[in-house]
Protein backbone atom coordinates (compact mmCIF):
# COMPACT_ATOMS: atom_id res chain seq x y z
CA UNK A 1 0.00 0.00 0.00
CA UNK A 2 1.04 3.27 -1.18
CA UNK A 3 1.61 5.85 1.52
CA UNK A 4 0.96 9.91 0.84
CA UNK A 5 1.59 12.97 3.00
CA UNK A 6 -2.08 14.68 4.11
CA UNK A 7 -0.48 18.24 2.39
CA UNK A 8 0.33 15.99 -1.10
CA UNK A 9 -3.01 14.49 -0.63
CA UNK A 10 -4.94 17.23 -0.73
CA UNK A 11 -3.15 19.01 -3.57
CA UNK A 12 -3.59 16.10 -5.93
CA UNK A 13 -6.83 14.35 -4.20
CA UNK A 14 -9.02 13.56 -7.36
CA UNK A 15 -5.38 12.48 -9.06
CA UNK A 16 -4.85 10.26 -6.63
CA UNK A 17 -8.33 8.57 -6.05
CA UNK A 18 -8.58 8.07 -9.85
CA UNK A 19 -5.39 5.84 -9.45
CA UNK A 20 -6.87 4.21 -6.68
CA UNK A 21 -9.71 3.26 -9.26
CA UNK A 22 -8.32 2.37 -12.06
CA UNK A 23 -5.42 0.45 -10.54
CA UNK A 24 -7.52 -0.95 -7.44
CA UNK A 25 -4.57 -0.14 -5.10
CA UNK A 26 -5.36 1.31 -1.78
CA UNK A 27 -3.61 4.22 -0.69
CA UNK A 28 -3.02 4.99 2.53
CA UNK A 29 -3.08 9.20 4.04
CA UNK A 30 -0.73 9.72 6.45
CA UNK A 31 0.00 13.45 8.72
CA UNK A 32 3.73 13.63 10.82
CA UNK A 33 4.14 9.95 9.54
CA UNK A 34 0.42 8.33 11.37
CA UNK A 35 -2.00 7.29 9.12
CA UNK A 36 -4.94 8.95 9.01
CA UNK A 37 -7.58 7.21 5.94
CA UNK A 38 -7.03 4.46 3.49
CA UNK A 39 -8.40 5.11 -0.07
CA UNK A 40 -9.77 2.08 -1.06
CA UNK A 41 -11.75 1.29 -4.32
CA UNK A 42 -14.90 1.15 -4.36
CA UNK A 43 -16.78 -2.01 -4.33
CA UNK A 44 -18.51 -3.65 -7.98
CA UNK A 45 -22.34 -2.92 -7.90
CA UNK A 46 -24.89 -5.32 -8.02
CA UNK A 47 -27.93 -4.83 -9.85
CA UNK A 48 -30.75 -6.06 -7.41
CA UNK A 49 -33.53 -8.53 -9.06
CA UNK A 50 -36.94 -8.42 -8.60
CA UNK A 51 -37.10 -11.98 -7.35
CA UNK A 52 -36.78 -12.82 -4.04
CA UNK A 53 -36.61 -8.91 -3.45
CA UNK A 54 -39.83 -9.79 -0.28
CA UNK A 55 -37.49 -12.32 1.36
CA UNK A 56 -37.87 -11.97 4.97
CA UNK A 57 -40.93 -9.20 4.85
CA UNK A 58 -43.56 -11.19 5.08
CA UNK A 59 -44.39 -13.85 7.84
CA UNK A 60 -47.42 -16.04 7.47
CA UNK A 61 -49.53 -17.27 10.82
CA UNK A 62 -52.34 -19.97 10.68
CA UNK A 63 -53.02 -22.84 8.95
CA UNK A 64 -53.39 -21.65 5.20
CA UNK A 65 -55.58 -24.64 3.59
CA UNK A 66 -58.46 -23.91 6.48
CA UNK A 67 -61.14 -21.97 5.27
CA UNK A 68 -61.02 -18.05 6.65
CA UNK A 69 -64.71 -18.61 8.21
CA UNK A 70 -67.71 -20.92 8.08
CA UNK A 71 -69.08 -22.04 4.85
CA UNK A 72 -72.46 -21.01 6.34
CA UNK A 73 -72.35 -17.34 5.99
CA UNK A 74 -70.92 -17.16 2.95
CA UNK A 75 -72.98 -15.22 0.63
CA UNK A 76 -73.39 -15.12 -3.15
CA UNK A 77 -74.92 -12.28 -5.04
CA UNK A 78 -77.06 -13.20 -8.23
CA UNK A 79 -76.21 -10.68 -11.18
CA UNK A 80 -79.10 -10.05 -13.84
CA UNK A 81 -77.92 -9.58 -17.29
CA UNK A 82 -79.27 -6.19 -18.52
CA UNK A 83 -79.70 -5.54 -22.30
CA UNK A 84 -79.57 -1.74 -21.70
CA UNK A 85 -76.42 -1.31 -19.63
CA UNK A 86 -74.97 -4.81 -21.21
CA UNK A 87 -72.90 -7.70 -18.42
CA UNK A 88 -73.13 -6.37 -15.10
Amino acid sequence: MREIAISKFKATCVEVLEEVRKTGTPVRITRSGRPMADVVPPQPVRKKSWLGCMTDSTEITGDLLMPTGAFDRWTMEKHVKDPAKGRQ
